[in-house]
C-alpha cells in the first residue's frame, strides 16, 4: 500500500513523517520544480512531467500508473489529506478494512460546492462551456456507453473533487486508462495558450469532473471521508462567489482575449 502525497514544491511534511505508507511525489520535475531528496519525482521512467502546467497533479497520477506497483494506491495532496472522524490520517488498517467493504475511498461531497448551480453550469462559469461540450463529444465517440453518465453528472449539484482517491491499484489503473485517453484527445484539440494562466490548468479541472462520470458508470460502492486542509483557505472569496452568482466569471475572464464569436 502507498498513499502518494502530490506536491509541486517543498512542504511541511510533519503530518506524514514516520508513517511509511505516505510517500511525497514531486510533480513538474521536468519543468524545474524541486523538493526534498526523499521525494519521488514524476520525470523518472515513463512520464508526462513536462505537461504539468496543464495536467497539474495528473502528471503524478500518470507516473504512478506507469511506474509503481502496489496492491492499494491512494492520492493525497501536500495541502489536502484524507482523515478519519477524529481528524487523524487514515491508517493502513482503516484503509484495508474499508476496501474490504467498498470499492473506493473518496472525499466527502460538499453540497455547496457549485453554489446552487449544476456541474455543467459551474464548469462553464469558471472555465469554458466549449470544453464541456468538446469533452462530451469525445466521450460520445470513444466511450458512447458513458454518455448517459456524463449527461447525468452535468445536472448534479455536487460531486467528488480534488482528484483524490484510495482504491486497489487495478481499479485505479482501469480508471486512468479511460481518463487519459479522453484528456490526451482534448489536449490535441485545444490550444490552452488562448486561456488565462488559471485556465491553462484545464485538464486538472476536467478530470475532477470525469471521476464522477466514471464512478457512476461503474456503479462503484464508495465510502466518503473528510478532507483536512493545511494552510489558509479562501473562505472570503467563496462567500463572495456564493452571494454574487457571476462574480468569478466577471472578475476572472476565461480567455486572455476574445477568441471566438458567439
Amino acid at each position: 500500500m502507498k498513499v502518494y502525497v502530490i506536491t509541486h514544491k517543498k512542504f511541511d511534511d510533519n503530518l506524514i513523517k514516520g508513517n511509511d505508507i505516505y510517500q511525497p511525489l514531486l510533480v513538474g520535475a521536468s519543468n524545474g520544480n524541486s523538493g526534498e531528496i526523499n521525494y519521488l519525482k514524476d520525470n523518472q521512467g515513463k512520464n508526462i512531467s513536462n505537461k504539468n502546467h496543464s495536467f497539474c497533479e495528473l502528471t503524478g497520477i500518470y507516473w504512478i500508473w506507469n511506474n509503481e506497483d502496489n496492491d492499494i494506491v491512494g492520492i493525497d495532496h501536500y495541502r489536502r489529506y484524507f482523515v478519519n472522524d477524529s481528524g487523524s490520517l487514515l491508517s493502513k488498517e482503516e484503509i484495508e478494512n474499508n476496501l474490504k467493504k467498498y470499492d473506493a475511498i473518496l472525499p466527502q461531497k460538499d453540497p455547496d460546492a457549485f453554489f446552487g448551480k449544476t456541474a455543467a453550469q459551474y464548469f462553464g462559469d469558471r472555465h469554458d462551456p466549449l470544453i464541456w461540450t468538446l469533452c462530451r463529444d469525445i466521450i460520445k465517440e470513444k466511450y458512447p456507453e458513458y454518455i448517459i453518465d456524463f449527461d447525468w453528472y452535468s445536472y448534479q449539484d455536487a460531486g467528488y473533487s480534488y482528484n483524490m482517491i484510495i482504491a486497489k491499484q487495478q481499479l485505479i489503473n482501469n480508471y486512468n486508462s479511460w481518463l487519459f485517453n479522453i484528456l490526451f484527445e482534448l489536449d490535441k484539440k485545444v490550444n490552452l495558450k488562448n486561456y488565462t494562466e488559471y485556465n491553462q490548468r484545464m485538464w486538472g479541472f476536467v478530470s475532477e469532473r470525469l471521476i464522477n462520470v466514471w464512478i457512476h458508470h461503474q456503479k462503484l460502492a464508495v465510502v466518503e471521508y473528510p478532507i483536512k486542509f493545511i494552510g489558509k483557505q479562501k473562505k472570503v472569496k467563496k462567500l463572495i462567489r456564493k452571494i454574487i452568482g457571476n462574480y468569478w466569471k466577471k472578475t476572472h475572464p476565461i480567455f486572455k482575449e476574445q477568441t471566438y464569436e458567439k
